[in-house]
């Protein structure tokens, strides 16, 4: 099946797209080369997971948004997720709301959504979009080259520390608009920033979330990214997130998996710098029939660089997932130390996980571990809270919200961190 066909474009719909929208020459080329790509190229090859057989070609087509007067206008679903401040929105093709405090400005940062960039940052943009992750590595990537709107750039200058996180919101409400948003992130030398991210559904129709993070974290610069992803059982979530971080520089993900709908999420940090590190928190829930591939990546080049893994997982009903950890260390990585962790709890006999930890090292003078379980919720556990007057439901969830502590205690803000919890209640049906 072409890419044509599939999504009902060619590529002077893309090109005559990309110039009302006022983007330079060079963006229009990389969304026509993007559209030729996608018809040779093959799906990702995903462990045990064939997405061949997901709903994967309702991508819809751009719509234009028209701007929120108050986020009180926002699907129900989308309320309460946000502050006002410091926060970016965008509902299903166009970005709607915007509002960024002027201290921020004062202090040089940039944060505006994407397509805003590139008519007023040009400059910064280009040497970094689609750089991280290439256009040409899967039909995935292809599409979201061609296709990619709203999204967000967040530029930190060098030395400057933004003390306070900043937000974006994604909803879809629209299953016939496209969309795919592009988050791109550059901090400049020993600069630290915070930033959150939601992304939630009000759809009946089957629709596709195509979306790339590329963060790059330059020397002694440190980068939180905060994503929680509570999309409804009609779309289907196609995540790639990647960093390139150099040297002494930091990064540190917190990663929520909680849609309805069958998902694939690949979670990656580029160690290129000497003393470079990387911290991935990941949780995921499944319920129902669900399908998940959830992957977590290292790649070690730079020496004595450091990178930790945790994976926790909560499977219920008939639901699959598929959990890899991978740390690479590439040959010249002395000194480094890499370790993963992957758990998953089963809460139903019909549940299915697979925990992968993977090593793939060609350097001596290294450290390297993993960890991986899948079992069920441990019977004494929950005798021993019930012999202190705990009911069996309660003694229950509290083994699952100890069993995710170590991610969710990690959001950045405090707010989010409650509504992950509550999130993860509401799917459980707790």
């Amino acid at each position: 099946m072409s890419t044509q066909t599939a999504l009902s474009l060619d590529n002077n719909a893309v090109v005559e797209l990309s110039r009302s929208k006022g983007e330079p020459e060079w963006m229009t080329n990389l969304r026509s080369e993007g559209l030729a790509l996608a018809a040779t190229l093959e799906l990702p090859k995903l462990e045990k997971t064939r997405i061949d057989r997901w709903s994967i070609d309702a991508y819809g087509s751009y719509t234009q948004q028209a701007a929120l007067a108050s986020l009180d206008e926002l699907p129900e679903v989308a309320k309460g997720l946000t502050n006002p401040d410091n926060l970016i929105v965008q509902r299903n093709s166009g970005i709607v709301y915007r509002h960024v405090a002027d201290e921020l400005k004062q202090q040089g940062v940039i944060f505006t959504d994407l397509e805003s960039a590139l008519k007023d940052h040009a400059e910064l943009v280009k040497p970094y979009f689609m750089k991280a992750i290439e256009a040409g590595e899967n039909q995935l990537t292809a599409l979201h080259a061609a296709l990619w709107n709203g999204g967000i750039f967040l530029y930190v200058p060098k030395d400057v520390e933004v003390s306070i996180p900043l937000q974006a919101l994604f909803v879809t409400d629209d299953a016939a608009a496209t969309f795919a948003p592009h988050v791109l992130i550059v901090a400049e030398a020993n600069s630290s920033v915070n930033y959150v991210d939601n992304f939630v559904s009000a759809v009946s129709g089957p629709i596709v979330q195509n979306g790339l993070v590329e963060v790059f974290v330059k020397p002694g610069a440190k980068v939180r990214y905060a994503s929680i992803h509570t999309l409804g059982e009609t779309v289907t979530d196609l995540t790639y997130r990647r960093a390139i971080v150099d040297n002494d520089g930091a990064v540190q993900w917190i990663v929520g998996e909680l849609n309805q709908g069958n998902s694939m999420s690949d979670t990656t940090s580029v160690l290129k710098g000497n003393g470079s590190d990387s911290d991935a928190k990941v949780i995921c829930v499944g319920t129902d029939e669900q399908k998940l591939n959830i992957t977590t990546r290292a790649v070690h080049f730079g020496k004595v660089s450091t990178s930790d893994m945790i994976t926790r997982a909560v499977m219920r009903d008939g639901a699959t997932a598929i959990i890899n950890g991978i740390t690479k260390i590439e040959k010249g990585a002395t000194g480094c130390n890499g370790q993963q962790t992957e758990k998953v709890l089963m809460l139903s006999p019909k549940a299915r996980g697979d925990a992968n930890p993977i090593l793939l090292i060609d350097e001596d003078d290294v450290k390297a571990g993993h960890a991986a379980s899948v079992g069920q919720v441990n019977p004494e556990q929950v005798y021993y809270l019930m012999s202190r007057g705990i009911s069996k439901e309660e003694a229950q969830r509290l083994i699952i919200y100890g069993f995710l502590a170590p991610v969710v205690s990690e959001i950045p803000i405090k707010s989010i961190e409650e509504q992950l919890q509550s999130m993860v209640e509401r799917k459980l049906g707790q």
